[in-house]
């Protein structure tokens, strides 16, 4: 077979490439990084890509789109371990393996570092702020559910007010009771922190020990006479056994693991997990995966390890995985980091309760592949004939897959504001959403047309930028954005003609008239012109 003859600068760089341990980059004609890999030795990995062989698709994809390529060398293979994995989770590259959603899972976040915590929902993690975290989940409605029953369990605060025991009155929680009220003194900072110890026992898989302590508080009350708070224990002994019935034992009682297996057709992979705690399962998550065709089991379970651990607040004793990964010691020595220097063990189990315990994980992968599967085609056949029919009613020469929009808003009268909301694939890309804060109009009054005259003429003018400067995008600004450097299929400016006229003038100002097909919305009855 031929040897494959790369372009010259990437021959060039080939030649020069270093054979110490570090990350590269392959980058497309617009700048964009479109693959992120790491390697012991750059020169041996990177050169693969171009040599004779039989690759699969994805390799003669990326290297027919590379027009460049950058490497960081990192000394050692566990700081390119980290260093890949943080590359991937900001540029997103198209062809390595991928979380399907590009937002950040929800964790239930209890601020232990207060005097009075609080119990919450959140997206982001910081592990010095001195707060306890548990997730990550893969519904927000899911957890709202379970802080929902929680509550009633035991109740905690969700104001911000200062607790100081001398308020002359209590919100509406404490009247329904899902707050103890320690506002107006009626429940002690001890008793207070009773309740999110409670909390915090439940969501570590002791919901067991919970009930056996809440049905002795039980017994006591009762032998005390104190029928008032008896009752109240026996609720909230109610509610936990719900929980802990869900809770059920699926292995030794100090079993502290997380189970992975996966399920793949063509690009799409579903991977499952089962958290356990203490012997007990805890949650039962699955996350979906993009870019896995033609990647390795062992290739997809280690970018799934590396991007799924990155965030996690919560990092068990064992993982249990159903296949062997060539860097399994540097994952445990970067998990074991993670974990505040508590060893992590990477686990392949071939028999037992742990292999079981794998494999209804991938029967339960391969049958939510099956479902999500199913709706994504569904979904898709109704995104792109949504674009059909707008093509044809614009007469545009494409579907618009890429849609911007822009509207211009004032607050009060002293800010005027320009937003972006776009659309891929007839999907809302909240990701690429944008404000300009209009500088060129007074902010006594307001110009519209003016406003939008800046935003649009902001926005092409980074694109040109770019184009004629691939590498003018700062990585250290704030938004470092990939994006610019593409055009919308379809431009659509809210308001009228006036409008309308200065879309066009800004195109024209930027030779993209015959680029960018742009129309306007009319505010009455919502048409398009």
């Amino acid at each position: 077979m031929a040897e494959y003859e790369p372009i010259p600068h990437i021959r060039e760089i080939l030649d020069h490439m270093p054979t110490s341990a570090g990350v590269y980059q392959m980058i497309d004609v617009n700048g964009t990084i479109i693959y992120v890999g790491k390697a012991k030795n750059l020169r041996s990995r990177v050169r693969s890509y171009f040599q004779a062989g039989n690759h699969d698709q994805k390799v003669l994809s990326i290297r027919a789109d590379a027009a460049d390529i950058q490497f960081i060398l990192t000394g050692d293979e566990l700081k390119a371990l980290i260093t890949e994995a943080e590359l991937i989770r900001v540029n997103q590259p198209r062809y390595n393996v991928l979380l399907k959603d590009d937002k950040r899972y929800p964790y239930i976040r209890v601020t232990t570092a207060d005097a009075f915590p609080t119990v919450e929902m959140t997206r982001r993690v910081d592990r010095r702020d001195g707060n306890r975290y548990f997730g990550p989940f893969t519904s927000a409605g899911g957890v709202r559910e379970s802080l929902d029953v929680l509550r009633k369990a035991f109740p905690y605060l969700t104001c911000d007010r200062e607790i100081t025991g001398k308020d002359p009155r209590p919100c509406l929680y404490y009247d329904i009771k899902l707050c103890g009220g320690p506002c107006i003194g009626a429940e002690t900072k001890e008793e207070y922190w009773e309740n999110i110890n409670g909390i915090m026992r439940v969501l570590s898989g002791h919901a067991q020990d919970v009930l056996d302590d809440l049905r002795e508080r039980m017994q006591t009350a009762a032998e005390s006479l104190d029928f008032e708070r008896a009752a109240m224990l026996r609720d909230r002994l109610k509610v936990v056994a719900q929980i802990s019935a869900r809770q059920r034992l699926v292995a030794d009682v100090e079993a502290d693991q997380d189970v992975i297996a996966f399920a793949q057709e063509g690009s799409d992979a579903v991977v499952q997990m089962f958290l356990i705690r203490n012997g007990r399962l805890v949650g039962n998550e699955y996350f979906a995966l993009e870019g896995a065709e033609g990647e390795t089991t062992e290739e997809i379970i280690e970018s799934f390890l590396m991007q799924f651990y990155q965030g996690a607040a919560d990092i068990p004793r064992e993982v249990i995985l159903p296949h062997e990964v060539t860097e399994a010691q540097i994952i445990e020595q970067w998990l074991r980091d993670k974990r505040g220097g508590k060893k992590v063990k990477l686990v392949v189990p071939q028999r037992g309760n742990k292999r079981e315990l794998v494999q209804l994980a991938a029967q339960t992968a391969s049958e939510k592949l099956g479902i999500l599967r199913a709706q994504w085609e569904s979904d898709t056949v109704k995104q792109e004939a949504a674009l059909r029919e707008i093509q044809e009613a614009l007469n545009l020469p494409n579907p618009p897959n890429r849609i911007e929009c822009y509207d211009i808003s004032t607050t009060q009268g002293t800010a005027i504001v320009a937003s972006r909301v776009v659309f891929v694939q007839g999907v809302p890309r909240k990701a690429e959403y944008r404000r300009f804060n209009i500088r060129t109009v007074a902010h006594e009054g307001s110009d519209d047309y003016q406003s939008m005259r800046e935003a649009l003429t902001r926005r092409f003018r980074r694109y040109i930028d770019l184009s004629e400067n691939p590498t003018a995008l700062d990585p250290g600004k704030k938004d470092h954005d990939e994006t610019w450097r593409l055009l919308p299929d379809l431009l659509i400016v809210d308001g009228g003609k006036g409008q309308l006229g200065v879309a066009c003038e800004v195109l024209r100002e930027f030779n993209l008239t015959d680029r960018v097909p742009v129309c306007w919305l009319a505010k009455q009855f919502e048409e398009i012109f």
